[in-house]
Order: structure tokens, then C-alpha cells, then sequence
């Protein structure tokens, strides 16, 4: 369990119970800033910089965490460590004086291992897409089923009290586990989810072969006896399982699959049924019992479907009753931009934000706005990263067929820098060739305008995108 005084922390550098006062350089991120919380509730001084403000910066704040916007190389000097975000510059002024004055500097997701070798039973989800979904899935029939897991999750979730963390009583640590950059291989972990494995982060990995080989090392972290739960209906998964069998047949690892398609599968869906609100129901037997439970979701999507059967399946793997699944499920309500209703204006106009940015989760949430709806669905969509953009500008032009009209703004810079390769310019040129009325518009405060222009009672408005699309959705009024 997280405290001060039982920390059981590995590092070749430095013993975190040696360690009071923590620097984080980013400390406004998903992550960095789950990570800032457990350390101040753990005990440890807490400071922290963000270039930018945010509503985790006022979170951090409350909590008496002190965060100063912008960059001050005078604020790591009394530090005994300093976190820092990867989408820092190795040039940042506070990074570059903790190197000098030989303070030990961890970036983010090396410091989050080390902390998660505290734990016997962490659960690491991961996949290119759902991870966000399928671990507030997971940690609420975790928390439902009485286990006081500690959870740390790529967004606000209404169980965690709006929150991104929970910092709970027991030896589980349910985990989003990302692949980028490899940072998933830096978490111990006893029980590895795969949801998933498509070509994504192109600045880091060379193409899909190079992914699948991460997710390899990362499935073979897994202790003997470990845990691994994995998509049977997604093929790259698949090829990785067949690559690795050998290996882990020999670890003696416990596999439990999950799928739509294959009844040989441990938790498999069947009498799939969706009603007129894009809400999916489906049936899955108890592999001992052969007991049938229904499950009945509130979040759209076929892809929703894939969250829960691979929540499903992690709870059955730790032996949690059917019943508190169904309970957990069917009163889940979703995490934080994911196909998130912000509100509803005059005409049951309904605006929707989602973090959607990669082709395929693009297509999956467009699918499920259309099931919602018989009107009009209008995408607004703001591309993420130059790279992804570029790598996947043919996959993007072909996303957005359910929509009826496509907007398109700038691009979110993120980490990079513009080489002027790529524009969004260059997206609506391709989508117009594919017959999608598609716009560019680069304002925010113009594409408001331009919504007041074209808005029709019943349409659905959506807001996609991993930058800061999201504040689009509080500004369309009409």
C-alpha cells in the first residue's frame, strides 16, 4: 500500500523513502498529475510547472499543491527529485538546472514503475484504443466488488469522484497503460489487457510490426502465473499471442480471451441488440456456472461492447461474481470526453465531446452518433500531431463517412513542430474527393459562427479530437 513510511520503491539512483520534496516539470498531464495527488496524500512535498493552465492545475491547487505556469529554474533547487513529462524539451530551463545541480531526474513513466513495484496485483490495460474506457470499467467493478483498488486512468471518471486517481486500501493498481514511447515496459504488472493493437505514434514506432513487438516485451513482463486478457476478434492481437505461446505456455501464464464472433472464447457476447438510442445489450455465460447474465450499457457503440467484455473478462480472471459486473455495467456511465454529452440547446440540438484522434476510434464514435440519431450528425475534428497526420492522412480521409458535415481545424502541435508537410488543409482536400462535405475552418470563434448558420433541431453536434477541441464544445451556443 502507498505511504511514506512502507514504500518498497527499486531504484539503482535513489530510494524514494529517502526522498521528501518532489519537483514535477508537467505536472498538468493525465498522468503527472494522478501521479502529484498520491505523492501529496502520501505525504511528500509536491511542487510543480505547466506551461499551460488547466482545470487539473486548479484540482492541484485545491489540494494545496503549489504549480507555477511556465518554466523557473529557481523552483527545482530545494528539490530531493524532479518528475518530468517526455513531451518536455531536454532544453527546459527547470530540467537543465536539476541536471546541474545532480538532482535525480526521472521521466514519467519510469518514476510511475517505481512506484508501482509497491503493489502485488497491478493491472495494466492497454491497446491503441479503449484503454480510458475499459479501465474506469474495470476499476468500478473493482471498487463495486469491495477490493479498494488504487486506480490511475486517462481521464475524469464519476466513480473517482470526478477525478483521475483513486488512491485506495489494497495491493490492486488498476493502470491505463500506454505503448508510446514504449512507457507500458516501464510497469510491473501481474495482470496484462490487450484491447487492441493498431498502427498509431508513427514518430516513435516504425510501422505495425514494430508495435506488435512492444506489445510482445510488454505481455512477457508478466510474472509466472500472471494474468493476460486479450481481444480474440482483433487480429494483430492474435498474431501476437501465436508469437509468443511457446513463452508463455512456459511461464504458466493464465489466458482468458474475449470476442464478439468466437463462442470458444472464456467471456464471449451473445444475442447482441441495439436499441434505438445507440445503447448496446448483450448476453455472456459464466464459463463455471454456465449461468447467463444480461448486461444492458448507457454508452454507445459497438466498440463500448469490446470495453466491457474485456472488463468482464479481468474481473472473472480475479474471480469477482457476475453479479457485481452487471451491477458495475449496467450503472456505468461513462469517463470524461468519451462520447461525452456536455449539453443540449433549443431543437434537442445535442453537442458531444469525444477524445476520438486515430481513424478507427474516429469511425467507431461517428458509428455510434449515427445509430443515436436519424437526423444530421456534424463532426467538428481537430487532427492531433503533425506525424499521426501525416502517417495516417489516407486512413483520416476515409473516417468520417457517417458524418453528414465535416469540419476541420488546425492541427494540435502536441510535442512537435511544424515542418509544413502536412496541413488540415490537406485532410478536407482528400475528404472532398471522397465525397464528404468537409470544411476547413481554423478559428474556434468562427466555427461557432458558422454553426449558427447551419444548425437544424435534432442534430448532433460532435467535438473530436485529443488537443484542446474540447473547449469548442462549451463555446456553441445558439
Amino acid at each position: 500500500m502507498l505511504g511514506n513510511s512502507n514504500f518498497n520503491i527499486k531504484s539503482t539512483d535513489i530510494g524514494l523513502n529517502s526522498i521528501k520534496k518532489i519537483h514535477m516539470i508537467g505536472i498538468g498531464g493525465v498522468s503527472m498529475s494522478a501521479i502529484a495527488l498520491v505523492l501529496h496524500d502520501a505525504g511528500y512535498t509536491v511542487t510543480g510547472s505547466d506551461k499551460n493552465d488547466s482545470d487539473m492545475i486548479k484540482i492541484l491547487r485545491e489540494k494545496d499543491i503549489p504549480v507555477f505556469i511556465g518554466a523557473n529554474a529557481e523552483l527545482v533547487k530545494n528539490s530531493d527529485a524532479v518528475v518530468y513529462t517526455s513531451a518536455i524539451n531536454q532544453h527546459d530551463v527547470e530540467f537543465v538546472r536539476a541536471k546541474s545541480l545532480n538532482i535525480p531526474t526521472y521521466e514519467r513513466a519510469v518514476f510511475l514503475g517505481m512506484l508501482l513495484e509497491a503493489y502485488d496485483k497491478t493491472i495494466c490495460i492497454s491497446g491503441t484504443h479503449g484503454k480510458t474506457t475499459t479501465t474506469s470499467m474495470t476499476a468500478a467493478i473493482f471498487i463495486d466488488a469491495g477490493l479498494e483498488p488504487n486506480v490511475q486512468v486517462g481521464g475524469k471518471f464519476k466513480k473517482l469522484n470526478d477525478l483521475n486517481y483513486l488512491i485506495g486500501n489494497s495491493d490492486y493498481f488498476i493502470l491505463e497503460s500506454c505503448e508510446y514511447v514504449d512507457s507500458f515496459l516501464n510497469f510491473p504488472h501481474q495482470t496484462a489487457v490487450i484491447l487492441n493493437i493498431d498502427e498509431d505514434h508513427l514518430d516513435y514506432f516504425s510501422g505495425i510490426e514494430d508495435i506488435k513487438k512492444s506489445f510482445k516485451k510488454f505481455i512477457l513482463m508478466l510474472p509466472k502465473d500472471g494474468i493476460l486478457v486479450i481481444n480474440k476478434d482483433d487480429s494483430n492481437s492474435i498474431d501476437v499471442l501465436s508469437d509468443i505461446s511457446d513463452e508463455l505456455d512456459e511461464k504458466k501464464i493464465n489466458t482468458y480471451t474475449f470476442s464478439l464472433s468466437d463462442p470458444t472464447s472464456t467471456i464471449y457476447a451473445k444475442n447482441i441488440f441495439c436499441n434505438v438510442k445507440g445503447f448496446y445489450s448483450f448476453d455472456v455465460t459464466n464459463p463455471k456456472t454456465k449461468e447467463v447474465y444480461e448486461f444492458y450499457l448507457t454508452v454507445p457503440g459497438i466498440h463500448n461492447v469490446y470495453n466491457a467484455l474485456a472488463s468482464i473478462t479481468a474481473a472473472y480472471a480475479h474471480d469477482i461474481p457476475f453479479t457485481v459486473m452487471q451491477k458495475s455495467l449496467n450503472e456505468f456511465c461513462g469517463a470524461k470526453r468519451r462520447f461525452e454529452l456536455k449539453h443540449e440547446l433549443d431543437g434537442n440540438i445535442l453537442i458531444y465531446d469525444d477524445y476520438a484522434h486515430h481513424p478507427t476510434e474516429i469511425k467507431a464514435t461517428l458509428a455510434a452518433a449515427k445509430q443515436k440519431n436519424k437526423s444530421r450528425v456534424i463532426s467538428i475534428f481537430q487532427p492531433h500531431t503533425y506525424t499521426r497526420t501525416k502517417e495516417l492522412l489516407d486512413d483520416f480521409s476515409t473516417s468520417f463517412f457517417d458524418c453528414n458535415i465535416c469540419i476541420i481545424t488546425d492541427i494540435y502541435a502536441a510535442r512537435e513542430i511544424d515542418d509544413g508537410s502536412v496541413s488540415s488543409k490537406d485532410l478536407v482536400k482528400l475528404l472532398k474527393q471522397n465525397k464528404v462535405d468537409a470544411t476547413y475552418i481554423a478559428d474556434f470563434n468562427d466555427i461557432v459562427k458558422h454553426l449558427k448558420t447551419i444548425l437544424k433541431p435534432g442534430d448532433i453536434v460532435l467535438t473530436m479530437g485529443a488537443g484542446d477541441i474540447t473547449k469548442l464544445s462549451d463555446m456553441i451556443e445558439v
